[in-house]
């Protein structure tokens, strides 16, 4: 039997001897004195670890703090100007990322002798004067770089760089050759003579990898009064890829380049019965046999391509002026058609038409924007309606319908509308021209010529601007930088000849204490005018 005084497995709490003898005051009270000397050490060991690692920590936080400092944004000049005396400029005008400040920058073209310090014609052994294609900074309007060329100058696209593999993004037509030019630097990639005997048009059509070397390829388009051929160049090299191809036996007035739902792709052409679609598979198989390998086939478009020439039928009219993409993201873009006397949105998934509005004559391009917050892009478009007045109506994206018109007189120079996205899901729309109260006489010149703004939420007003007295080359209303810094870029100089040549950038808000508040409407917004100005001033910009 076992004593009640031994520890056992059962009984913890009870120390002891092996004998069972218990252990007597003395030694349990030196014990416990050991245990809380340990016990202290130890804590102190723990405390000193602890503040040991804090420091180290905030350490490495505030040496980084140093190293790696916070971005800081770009500081850009409210407005800026370039002038270029005895020079000529074209209607061409690219906003692009030439720089790494995350502004968006300038891209356009001269025909001058020095347009910057030591950089001429003749240090580039051309005759002068010559071709620049110009570079400037989008926050102070320095020059990036000038890259001279020979002359003349026919025409240029940017904006051909976006995940293709290929190091260039601008291609140019001047002289008898074609130049791709690196936005970053003005470095010429590949410079390829024109293939002889075709008038090569714009937009460059870029295709995908062709020739096998992992980079995107493109396809140029040429119309004379007998037929239309199509050409495809390798996007690394510039060479010719294949031999050129006879699309139609007529002339085309325009092309695009579509690619449907199912991810195939399909030259369009505009041709004076309507607009057609070619699949691109086809179109390479003749330039070379083998070299549609790997381009998708589109099974539903394909059911109504002829048996004879391949085309795809997606609107019949005898008077055809534009086809315009819509923008839209996320899926195969619409197509907007202009006829000599309708408006027709054609759906870009299934060649179908969606909406037509009658028209009587289209002036100049529409443009696009949204009005209302249905996520739909709407359609901006000025009306010659007689009597020196056009009507700009905005009409909805999903209908069709009317949601806005103003009746102004047609300004002679007036640039096309635009429009520019706020983080309120409605943009803000520009056009130009004049209201006929504000007008001196009923024939408008122009010197008449005026900027509007128009805030959907307050539809019964415009902004008015001052007067632009110069001749207007080119407009573009964007934003230079990511969700903010809205601005007008204006290209301004004589019309087809030498003379002083103005690029400037305002901002867009800039103007907006200056301008003039017009009432449109009766009824609606009863704001002040200078609640109005807020409005414009509380805006913020975003991307689409």
């Amino acid at each position: 039997m076992e004593t009640t005084g031994s520890a056992t497995e059962g009984d913890p709490l009870q120390g002891g001897a092996e004998t069972g003898t218990a252990p007597s005051a003395a030694e349990l009270k030196k014990k416990s004195y050991k245990e809380v000397i340990g016990l202290t050490k130890l804590t102190h060991w723990r405390t000193g670890f602890f503040f040991f690692s804090l420091f180290l920590c905030l350490t490495i936080v505030f040496a980084f703090s140093f190293i790696l400092p916070c971005p800081v944004r770009p500081q850009y000049l409210v407005t800026w100007n370039r002038t270029f005396t005895e020079a000529e400029t074209y209607d061409f005008l690219a906003i692009e990322y030439a720089s790494k400040d995350k502004v968006m920058d300038v891209l356009f073209v001269l025909k001058d002798t020095e347009p910057s310090p030591n950089n001429t014609c003749d240090n580039a052994g051309l005759p002068s004067p010559c071709v620049f294609v110009m570079a400037v900074d989008g926050t102070d309007g320095e020059t990036l770089w000038g890259r001279p060329l020979a002359p003349e100058f026919h025409w240029a696209q940017c904006g051909l760089d976006d995940e293709t593999g290929r190091t260039w993004d601008c291609l140019l037509s001047h002289s008898d050759q074609l130049t791709a030019v690196d936005k970053f630097t003005g470095e010429v990639r590949w410079q390829q003579p024109q293939p002889p005997g075709l008038r090569i048009t714009v937009p460059v059509l870029s295709v995908p990898d062709l020739d096998g070397d992992k980079v995107s390829d493109v396809a140029l388009v040429a119309s004379d009064d007998t037929q239309t051929q199509l050409v495809f160049f390798s996007g690394k090299t510039g060479e010719q890829v294949g031999s050129s191809v006879v699309l139609d036996s007529t002339k085309t007035a325009n092309h695009l380049l579509h690619r449907t739902a199912a991810g195939s792709d399909y030259v369009l052409l505009q041709k004076d019965t309507g607009l057609y679609g070619l699949a691109l598979w086809r179109i390479a198989a003749k330039a070379k046999a083998g070299m549609e390998m790997g381009l998708k086939k589109d099974k539903d478009w394909e059911k109504t391509a002829s048996a004879m020439s391949g085309l795809v039928p997606m609107f019949e009219s005898d008077s055809l002026r534009q086809v315009l993409r819509t923008g839209e993201t996320g899926g195969p873009p619409n197509l907007l058609l202009v006829t000599g006397n309708e408006v027709a949105l054609v759906d870009g998934k299934h060649p179908k038409t969606l909406w037509r509005f009658n028209t009587s004559s289209v002036l100049g391009e529409p443009s696009f924007g949204h009005f209302n917050k249905d996520e739909v892009l709407d359609v901006v478009v000025e009306d010659d309606i007689g009597n020196y007045t056009k009507r700009v109506m905005i009409l909805d994206g999903k209908s069709g319908g009317v949601l806005w018109e103003v009746d102004l007189l047609a300004s002679p120079n007036s640039p096309r509308p635009s429009a520019i996205h706020t983080s309120n899901s409605f943009s803000i729309f520009v056009f130009w021209g004049m209201m006929r109260s504000e007008a001196n006489s009923s024939e408008p010149l122009e010197s008449d010529r005026r900027s509007y703004l128009l805030h959907p939420l307050y539809s019964n007003v415009l902004l008015q601007s001052t007067s632009f007295l110069e001749h207007i080359i080119t407009f573009k209303a964007t934003l230079l930088e990511g969700g903010r810094h809205a601005a007008y870029i204006l290209l301004t100089g004589p019309e087809e000849s030498e003379g002083t040549v103005v690029l400037s950038k305002r901002k867009l808000k800039h103007d907006i204490p200056d301008s003039k508040v017009l009432r449109i409407a009766t009824g609606g917004n009863s704001e002040s005018n200078e609640d109005i100005k807020e409005a414009f001033n509380r805006l913020r910009f975003s991307d689409w």
